[in-house]
């Protein structure tokens, strides 16, 4: 639902604790999406749940903190709050150890879920909240009920072994844009069983799935945005980093946004490069974005 010039634009599924060594931080991919979505002006909400313990309310108190509607965001009373330990490597790449069983994996469907379905203008969800019955039977239902027009992003975000064929290709046809990384583009293509140049294959998927666009993120290297009769490539942008922890989610919010806001291709792969980057140069995956990444979507 637009109201006025800002669009309702939900991240959906897992919504945790990422631990690292020396300190906790909010993560979950959809969850970093709805953040960035509204740090750059939309009305950003979170659609996930957390188990009723402390870290659960821990949660709660941090999404209100970064001014985001936690009104979506169920409270288990049987699972805990979902965890995941991160490592980084010397070049500030994340490794995740994500636990099982936990609220998230167990996001119940209501009418009040209905109702934002119903008039949410973009939407984003991965391969990872599907890997337990109860929250991809919800995510489906969400999915299902959006509007003809709601751009429906699936950032794959392959993770461990929670990702098979059959959750790959469903997913697909139920989004109506792809983002991938440059690890996963193979996996991918193996699954479905695409075999060729990295152009081939995503005119394949474009085509096969009916899919507005796929970007395909590169790291340092930047991003490649493909759409049918129409590509944009973008070398990305040299910053100190300091850690990659939801770069992508950035990204995938910006590209969204872009797309909302109507801009060309290549101004969507430049802004949504800008703001992945900045994230790259901040500690976390929820840093406070600056003015001029902000306002450049009102331009």
């Amino acid at each position: 639902m637009s109201t006025g010039n800002t669009h309702t634009v939900a991240g959906i599924g897992e919504l945790l604790w990422d631990i690292f060594p020396d300190e906790k931080q909010m993560g979950g991919a959809p969850a970093n999406f709805a953040y960035h979505a509204h740090a750059l002006g939309e009305h950003g909400i979170i659609v996930s749940s957390v188990g009723d313990d402390e870290m659960g309310h821990e949660i709660i108190t941090r999404v209100e903190e970064l001014e985001l509607d936690s009104g979506y965001i169920t409270m288990d009373k049987e699972y805990p709050t979902g965890t995941v330990a991160v490592k980084l490597d010397e070049s500030g790449k994340p490794d995740f150890t994500i636990h099982e069983n936990v609220a998230w994996d167990f996001l119940p469907w209501n009418p009040k879920l209905l109702s934002l379905a119903n008039k949410t203008d973009a939407v984003c969800f991965g391969s990872l909240c599907q890997r337990a019955k109860v929250s991809r039977k919800t995510i489906n239902s969400f999915l299902n009920n959006t509007k003809p027009d709601c751009i429906r992003v699936f950032d794959i975000n392959l993770r461990q072994t929670y990702f098979n064929r059959e959750l790959i290709h469903y997913s697909l046809e139920l989004c109506n844009v792809l983002k991938l990384n440059d690890e996963e583009l193979p996996v991918v293509a193996n699954l479905l069983n695409i075999k060729g140049p990295i152009n081939y294959i995503l005119k394949e998927l474009t085509s096969q799935y009916s899919l507005r666009l796929v970007a395909l993120t590169r790291g340092a290297s930047g991003s490649f945005l493909y759409a049918k009769g129409e590509n944009s490539n973008h070398q990305g942008f040299r910053v100190d980093i300091v850690d990659t922890v939801g770069a992508g989610d950035s990204f995938a919010a910006a590209m969204t946004l872009g797309l909302l806001h109507g801009k060309s291709l290549d101004w969507i792969n430049e802004y949504a490069n800008s703001v992945a980057s900045f994230v790259c140069s901040e500690s976390g995956a929820t840093p406070k974005l600056p003015d001029s990444l902000i306002n450049a979507l009102k331009s």
